[in-house]
């Protein structure tokens, strides 16, 4: 019986190796796809990843850490709405998440200034401030940048709100 079952799973997975081998057959048939009729390339400088933005962290214009860019939401056109925060809590749990209008949130590609008066040894080095009101719909990369490298997300974004007056807005909730 045992020796039935081990020749049954040892058949069965060289038909699957076998299957798996096989390489599609080309059609002659088609016309080619649009992707191998060009030979130009595209270039998306001064663009952002979406998949960049998870993550991000929003300071307000006392570079006060209020909280994490969580997710991005869209409109059927393909325009970004809303950006959802996540606020207070630690590593994810007792999270506050909270629903701003994307037109609201500034971003900003320089690293945070540090303007503690004693020694921070674990600060990015400094090449602005984050000052002016997040109101604007500034929501394009800088034309001026610090390297010469775009590294497809800004370092910040920047919402002109305390982290207590994010915790007191309603949470924001994933319909089904």
């Amino acid at each position: 019986m045992m020796k039935s079952i081990i020749a049954g799973l040892a058949g069965t997975a060289l038909l699957t190796t076998v299957a798996f081998a096989q390489s599609p057959t080309a059609t002659t048939d088609k016309a080619p796809t649009a992707a191998t009729a060009t030979t130009t390339s595209t270039t998306a400088s001064g663009q952002w990843r979406t998949s960049k933005m998870d993550g991000l962290k929003v300071y307000n214009e006392a570079n006060e850490n209020i909280g994490t860019v969580n997710d991005l939401l869209m409109d059927k056109n393909g325009d970004i709405k809303i950006a959802v925060i996540g606020v207070g809590g630690f590593l994810g749990l007792g999270e506050h998440l909270v629903a701003v209008p994307y037109e609201k949130l500034k971003f900003v590609n320089e690293a945070v200034a540090y303007t503690g008066t004693g020694t921070n040894p674990g600060a990015k080095p400094a090449a602005s401030t984050t000052t002016g009101a997040a109101t604007g719909t500034d929501n394009k990369p800088a034309a001026t940048a610090t390297s010469t490298t775009s590294k497809w997300y800004p370092d910040h974004a920047v919402f002109n709100a305390s982290k207590d007056e994010l915790k007191n807005m309603p949470e924001f909730k994933y319909s089904e």
